[in-house]
């Protein structure tokens, strides 16, 4: 990102996010409902979902520039609910990064602090500090017109931590940038987070982002908090299908639990069963659901279960192969790994797939 850094990094104050019984609708639109969370001091948190899912109003909530009709904001255990943005001692980076054009990038990182009427020699010292932390300070004199979209994401950063705010809220701060400008970023992203050990709360859609960057993540839908965990524990262990789909491509089957104790299966059509493992807990109208990688062709593993299908078409990916299998009237992809001289499966050959009980889920919706 940048060369070695002259100055100190700017202080910091960690402080932990307290999200209480937040409701919050926009007339008949119910956009949040009863959202609880926690986040921990110097924790990289995510709100994750689709747009429309209520997770900018929450950041913006917890900025300020949202209300709620009820429940409370607390930072750094001050319940901050009532106070007016530039009170909060929250720091924002928004989607436009929001740079004043005619100023350089000297005078939009230091116009935060010159509100704040802090002493010359203050606000300078700040400003190179800040400069040097996300490797502008040779581009100090230029206009936010004369810099790369990845150039200005730093400038907005460089800001907002220049007034040494408890908490750093970005939102889609990357979603700006093309493709390889985004993978670069996030990670300075992530790295300037760990040298401040600043609480940092990060709004995106885009799932890769969210796991590679985060330490943990509260999934939303429909403006409601659908599971918090972190990125490893949500893939493996989603708590309903909207997660599970969400989180990566998952096969869901559908069928009906028949039977008692032991003896539960999961009819899938007729002919189709999956015995249910005993110690298995599975919701009435539970779906079989399981990744593409958890599934075995042409190969059972003990324990596991075949089930017979049709390749429908392949997928090469260079390091995998992605079959779509037809298996009854239900369409799934398993994902197996290619090496050089392996020999495809064609479309159109009848093939099992096997999925082992440890790594199937019975989720409802």
């Amino acid at each position: 990102m940048a060369a070695p850094i002259p100055h100190p990094a700017p202080r910091t104050r960690a402080a932990g996010v307290r999200v209480e019984g937040v409701n919050l609708s926009y007339g008949t639109n119910h956009v949040l409902k009863d959202v609880n969370l926690e986040i921990r001091p110097g924790e990289f948190f995510a709100f994750l979902g689709p747009s429309g899912c209520g997770k900018t109003t929450l950041l913006r909530l917890i900025a300020g520039f949202n209300q709620a009709d009820t429940g409370s904001v607390i930072v750094g255990g001050e319940d901050i609910s009532g106070l007016p943005p530039w009170k909060r001692d929250v720091g924002m980076v928004f989607q436009s990064y929001a740079l004043w054009p005619h100023m350089t990038v000297r005078r939009n990182v230091a116009f935060g602090l010159e509100e704040r009427k802090l002493p010359r020699q203050e606000i300078e010292a700040r400003v190179e500090r800040a400069l040097d932390l996300v490797g502008l300070r040779h581009l100090a004199e230029r206009r936010p017109s004369q810099l790369s979209g990845g150039q200005q994401q730093r400038v907005a950063v460089a800001r907002t931590v220049a007034v040494e705010p408890k908490v750093l809220l970005l939102d889609e701060p990357l979603s700006n940038l093309d493709a390889k400008m985004r993978v670069q970023v996030r990670r300075e992203l992530r790295d300037l987070q760990q040298r401040l050990g600043i609480t940092t709360i990060f709004v995106t859609h885009d799932q890769e982002e969210a796991n590679t960057i985060c330490d943990r993540i509260a999934v939303m839908s429909d403006g409601v908090v659908q599971q918090v965990g972190t990125p490893m524990e949500l893939y493996e262990r989603p708590a309903n299908l909207f997660v599970a789909n969400f989180l990566g491509t998952a096969n869901i089957l559908e069928g009906r639990i028949q039977g008692q104790g032991p003896d539960r299966i999961f009819n899938i059509e007729d002919g189709i069963v999956l015995p249910i493992p005993p110690d298995a807990v599975v919701p009435a109208d539970a779906k079989l659901v399981f990744r593409p990688q958890d599934a075995a062709l042409d190969r059972v593993e003990t324990g596991a279960v075949p089930l017979p299908g049709t390749i429908a078409h392949r997928e090469f990916l260079g390091s995998s192969v992605r079959y779509g299998i037809q298996i009854g009237g239900t369409e799934i992809v398993v994902d197996t790994p290619f090496q050089s001289g392996n020999v495809l499966h064609e479309p159109g050959r009848p093939i099992t797939v096997s999925v082992s009980p440890r790594s199937a889920l019975w989720l409802a919706s």
